[in-house]
């Protein structure tokens, strides 16, 4: 079976008589030669149509027709069907035949009767010379096709460095201008930013979650506005994955028409509208850099609370922000969260995260900015308020839910919109969390608490040490002993002593025990040294106590 990407090889054969077209067929070996298909015509008018229609490689062709003459044909053939190939058979032997089947790119000129090897040879340099054109020019194509796939990511790459490459901004541009890209007058342009919201699934979800793909679709929206009047052009901005950025040139003021007319082609396509960060135009290209951070500045301060104003400069942005400045900090919640993470009261906690979104929606400014400001402050928040009430253990937790895969994602501060209650169930998760965090690690003191005493109260008798204790439930002795002093108010070896004498006096109700019995069975190996230690704590000598 022959390949896809094969042409099937066909040949035509011209002639008036039906002898001499049957002659050919005859002597011809066309399969050896790879040609599948032959077809016949009685003249060259004929043979024109058939050549539009079969698609021939090869025309073996007379000269001398009643219909439609075989220097008209090779003209015809030169000039609309270049990489056919011919060979003439003619029974004159002129020499114009010959030179205008030659200048006309002939292959050979056969006189008749026709000479079987003669033909055969002839019909293998042609087809030899077609499959060689052929193949270069797929090669050709192939490149072309190439080069069209590379030119946009080319011009993409220079028209990015523009922006974030000031040291090749100008040759950059200059190459931008050879290409036709940038018009050799615009010598002032603006930036526009667009960044594209990530969090819109709905729209990624129509593009098969292929960012590329989306990206290709927006940037071709908006070219549509901009390339037919030479306005400006839309490009995927190399240095952020999902922004695209227009570059326009000529009058400023035209630019936020032009969003207002490419948001209303986007609104008519896909449903969406975008929104615009602008920076101030300039000298081509060396304001570009700046123009960029301008417009991304406006787009992080732009009002959340405003969805339906799409163009945003930074003036506007800076004025949104004074009008902002009463706007709520983290620390005018702070000691709220605190009483309601601390409490570990789901009501409290409900009750913290609603009055936080309330007042942060009523001070009127909400900007991608000052949310990702309050995502700081509040995982700054977590870390100190953990290391207040867990101590040095706090570090752990904390190094624990950094690499925890499951720890709570806040909403997108980058998000076209700004949704209240996502905050608000994600503010409220926090707080849950974090009191869960701190009660399991507190439960699991108090139980290790317990079992600590309870290794003590079976093992008193035995040399005990603070390491030991350590050692046996692995902990640091510094855990163990701050354990002792939060608990008990004393250190672990006051503990322990105070917990053996104790039981001391509890034996010497029992008068058959002597002394050193006594003082062997609560772990004092030496008498002496048990009688000061019990003297020092009840202030009385364990004979005096025994004598009451």
């Amino acid at each position: 079976m022959k390949a896809e990407s094969e042409e099937i090889m066909r040949a035509l054969i011209v002639d008036d008589e039906a002898r001499v077209r049957k002659a050919v067929r005859l002597l011809v070996d066309w399969q050896s030669h790879g040609i599948e298909e032959i077809a016949e015509a009685g003249g060259g008018t004929e043979a024109i149509a058939m050549i539009k229609e079969f698609k021939p490689a090869l025309v073996i062709m007379d000269m001398m027709m009643k219909s439609g003459h075989g220097m008209e044909l090779m003209v015809w053939v030169s000039e609309h069907a270049p990489s056919l190939k011919f060979i003439v058979i003619s029974g004159h032997d002129d020499f114009e035949f010959v030179r205008s089947t030659v200048r006309h790119g002939g292959i050979d000129y056969i006189l008749k009767p026709i000479d079987p090897e003669a033909i055969n040879a002839a019909v293998g340099k042609a087809v030899g010379q077609w499959r060689q054109e052929e193949q270069e020019r797929r090669e050709h194509q192939q490149k072309s096709i190439q080069l069209n796939e590379f030119r946009p990511v080319y011009s993409e790459k220079l028209l990015s460095s523009l922006i974030d490459d000031p040291g090749s901004s100008e040759s950059a541009m200059r190459r931008l201008r050879m290409e036709g890209v940038i018009p050799e007058e615009a010598d002032k342009g603006r930036l526009l930013l667009i960044p594209i919201d990530s969090g819109d699934t709905a729209l990624l979800r129509r593009f098969g979650y292929d960012s590329e793909l989306l990206h290709f679709s927006l940037i071709n929206i908006c070219n549509e506005f901009l390339l037919p009047g030479r306005h400006g052009i839309a490009f995927k901005y190399w240095g952020a994955p999902m922004e695209i950025v227009i570059l326009t040139w000529g009058p400023s003021d035209r630019a936020p028409e032009l969003i207002a007319r490419i948001n209303d082609g986007l609104f008519h396509t896909l449903q969406r509208r975008v929104h615009v960060g602008m920076g101030m135009a300039g000298e081509l290209p060396q304001s570009l850099p700046h123009q960029y951070d301008e417009a991304e500045t406006a787009i992080c301060r732009r009002n959340l609370l405003q969805p339906d104003q799409y163009v945003h400069l930074l003036k506007s942005a800076q004025q949104d922000t004074i009008e902002g400045a009463a706007s709520l900090s983290f620390e005018s919640v702070q000691e709220e969260w605190k009483t309601a993470v601390l409490s570990g009261d789901a009501g409290q906690i409900s009750s913290a995260a609603q009055q936080w979104i309330d007042e942060l929606c009523r001070s009127g400014y909400v900007s991608s900015e000052l949310l990702d400001a309050w995502e700081s402050d509040i995982l700054s928040f977590r870390v100190r308020l953990l290391r207040e009430a867990l101590g040095k253990e706090a570090d752990n937790l904390v190094s624990e839910s950094e690499h925890d895969e499951s720890s709570l994602t806040p909403p997108l501060t980058s998000s076209y919109t700004f949704s209240p209650s996502a905050w608000r169930d994600w503010s409220r998760a926090f707080m849950t969390r974090l009191a869960g965090e701190i009660s399991a690690r507190h439960s699991r003191e108090n139980r290790m608490t317990g079992e600590i005493i309870t290794y003590i109260e079976q093992h008193y008798r035995n040399e005990l040490s603070l390491q030991e204790i350590a050692s046996h439930f692995y902990v640091s002795r510094e855990y163990v002993s701050r354990k002792f002093k939060q608990e008990f108010g004393i250190n672990f070896s006051d503990y322990l002593t105070k917990y053996r004498i104790d039981k001391a006096k509890k034996l010497m109700l029992n008068p058959d025990l002597k002394l050193q019995q006594i003082s062997e069975m609560v772990g004092f190996n030496d008498v002496k040294y048990f009688s000061k230690v019990f003297k020092k704590q009840e202030g009385e000598s364990p004979r005096e106590y025994r004598s009451k």
